[in-house]
């Protein structure tokens, strides 16, 4: 059945302003890659109340729920995304000493400036990533010998099947659930986020984190511009930073670098329309203007075919893909 976007969208007004629900929003918008089809209804989110009256919405009206942060991992099908895709927009940052507590929305390039400011060391690794910090805990983000697991405390996350019981109950029941009831917000430590190379408990669970709290160190201003300007010139340097991309296209292989790989078996330069793979790093697949995500999806293909063909090494992609 066709969704009612206009209904939808009106029933949602009721608890979240109408500047920050949009209908048919073209994905294109919201993603690094600059590429995908219109999201029915997309909304952003500012509060926990917003999120639950989204998930609440989605849940009764049978409707499909896609969370998103700042699109830089994702690839985004043609056809868009059905349903409603939420953009999480909690950008508060606390910082208590050395302990640093930051909203899900945060970009981590902004993360970074505030913690220079306060001349707080140990996040440099991550502050030229881009992408926001709920995208960086989900995917255990890392770069020049960091990886997020080694610095965070624990994760405030919304648990979105326990909350579904309550509304189910709630529907059942005939009365209201417990306002005050917070059962769905959950803290996991370290330990429980159940992190590996580019992977953690939230790519398995029904989880959409909110806040995470960093356990960094006290540095120096100069030191810490020092490290952020060399990362800073190693990506320019090294990787396609002006083109549109989703970041490494594919994980590191576990006894190769794949991007050297796929070099060897002279993929740079190949291309399917307008994504092709980068000729300055050969682990990037970029978008040189009106590549489709159909294009990039071949690319992606070939590249794997070549790569097993001549190596026998199956290549996996990191970049995730949505939509349809």
């Amino acid at each position: 059945m066709e969704l009612d976007k206009r209904k939808i969208a009106d029933i949602l007004t009721k608890e979240i302003k109408q500047e920050q629900i949009n209908i048919d929003e073209p994905m294109k918008k919201h993603t690094s890659f600059k590429i995908g089809g219109n999201a029915d209804i997309f909304v952003k989110i500012h509060t926990i109340e917003e999120l639950k009256y989204v998930i609440k919405i989605s849940k009764i009206e049978e409707i499909p729920l896609t969370v998103i942060g700042n699109g830089s991992n994702i690839l985004v099908r043609d056809n868009g995304i059905r349903g409603i895709v939420v953009k999480l927009e909690f950008n508060q940052i606390m910082i208590d000493g050395t302990v640093v507590t930051v909203g899900a929305g945060v970009k981590l390039g902004e993360l970074g400036q505030r913690l220079l400011q306060k001349e707080i060391t140990g996040f440099e690794f991550a502050s030229g990533i881009p992408g926001t910090i709920g995208g960086a805990v989900r995917m255990n983000a890392g770069a020049y010998g960091g990886e997020m697991k080694d610095i965070i405390i624990e994760t405030k996350c919304f648990d979105i099947e326990q909350y579904e019981k309550e509304i189910q109950e709630e529907k059942s029941s005939g009365t209201k659930c417990n306002k005050s009831k917070a059962s769905e917000v959950i803290v996991l430590a370290n330990e429980e986020q159940e992190f590996s190379y580019r992977h953690s408990i939230f790519m398995n669970k029904k989880y959409i984190i909110l806040e995470t709290t960093l356990q960094l160190e006290k540095g120096n201003a100069y030191d810490i511009r020092n490290k952020m300007q060399e990362y800073l010139y190693s990506r320019k340097e090294k990787q396609p930073v002006g083109m549109p991309s989703a970041g490494s296209t594919f994980k590191r292989g576990k006894d190769y670098i794949t991007a050297k790989v796929i070099d060897e078996c002279g993929l740079k330069g190949y291309h399917i329309g307008d994504a092709e793979v980068s000729n300055v790093h050969a682990g990037f697949i970029v978008n040189k203007g009106n590549a489709t995500a159909k294009d990039v999806l071949g690319v992606v293909k070939h590249v794997q075919e070549v790569v097993y063909e001549k190596t026998k090494k199956s290549i996996e992609l990191e970049v995730e893909i949505i939509g349809e």
